[in-house]
């Protein structure tokens, strides 16, 4: 590769920045008003504009859907000036539609940027999830335990009780069966309604949000832009693919998967260094959401890199015309 089309994420992350800043802001207008298409759309238009505006050679990898389901950011979409790089790209322009049209807390834009081939295609089934913050031993909770079993083993290894750990769930019929296994050992319980990639991320700083340790069924996609921000942020995560019929098992072998009971670590989900911004759309435990103030906008955006393990925060303040 020459200078020109190496993967610089140094000089790359800051665009991502805006891309992730551009769609927070076009879906600010939508919040609370109930409209979870349009809060969307909104976003998808502006990531897609800004996105085209970096000088790379992009293909989205995880995205909204396949071809047939999305007529822009769609899997297999390229993207960018076409100069430059060639990077695999795993968004979600709107993580929480619903918790956006609803008002409803921990709505974000999520973007993650590595070079070609770093990132697994995951094909839109569920993924059974576990993950936990940095600092532990691999292994030291795996997805053959039982959820008690899991909480239990964190809590040995953090050296307190299991009424000192708490677990996120998302809140589903088809979670309920775990959720009282989890009672069952004291351990308290954060419920949330949607948006597992901000879940995952929780469990990177349990300092700040107050969480341990993620478990659940939830999008396969979601779980390589998890992977993707604990890639950079330190932790671990495992997914195994879950299949309820042919269909989704074609989809799996459309996307080159083979191995269907295959559990994956993290960086097998995020082959090599990558970048990874999020800004909040609705006020959330990990980024505040847009702000009006008379006259201008203001957003906030996490940016990290797992080269150097950089994390920012940043603040942008966007004049209202």
């Amino acid at each position: 590769m020459s200078q020109a089309t190496d993967f610089n994420d140094r000089m790359l992350s800051l665009g991502l920045a805006r891309v992730s800043e551009a769609a927070a802001l076009a879906s600010a207008r939508l919040i609370g008003r109930g409209d979870e298409k349009a809060a969307d759309q909104a976003a998808v238009n502006a990531m897609r504009d800004q996105l085209n505006k970096l000088d790379i050679k992009g293909v989205v990898v995880i995205g909204e859907g396949e071809r047939d389901e999305a007529p822009m950011l769609y899997i297999g979409e390229e993207v960018g000036s076409g100069q430059g790089p060639e990077v695999d790209i795993a968004l979600d322009p709107l993580e929480g539609t619903t918790l956006t049209a609803k008002d409803m807390p921990n709505a974000l834009t999520v973007i993650a940027m590595g070079p070609r081939g770093s990132m697994l295609h995951a094909p839109d089934v569920y993924m059974e999830k576990l993950a936990i913050g940095p600092g532990f031993r691999a292994g030291v909770v795996t997805l053959d335990m039982s959820p008690a079993e899991r909480v239990s083993a964190l809590a040995a290894a953090k050296g307190c009780s299991t009424t000192d750990i708490t677990v996120c769930v998302l809140e589903r019929p088809r979670h309920q069966a775990m959720i009282d296994e989890l009672r069952s050992t004291g351990c308290a319980i954060r419920l949330i309604t949607d948006g597992d990639v901000a879940g995952v991320i929780h469990c990177a700083e349990p300092e700040v949000t107050g969480i341990d340790m993620y478990m659940g069924q939830g999008g396969a996609p979601e779980g390589v832009l998890a992977a993707a921000a604990l890639k950079c942020m330190g932790g671990q995560i495992y997914g195994k693919l879950l299949f309820r019929n042919d269909d989704e098992k074609a989809r799996a072998a459309k996307a080159g998967i083979t191995n269907l009971d295959r559990v994956y670590t993290r960086d097998d989900m995020v082959t090599k260094d990558v970048i990874f911004a999020a800004t909040g759309v609705t006020d959330g435990s990990i980024l505040a959401g847009i702000k009006r103030e008379p006259g201008f906008l203001t957003a906030e955006t996490i940016l990290m890199r797992s080269k150097t393990g950089s994390v920012r925060r940043m603040t942008y303040r966007n004049p209202v015309k």
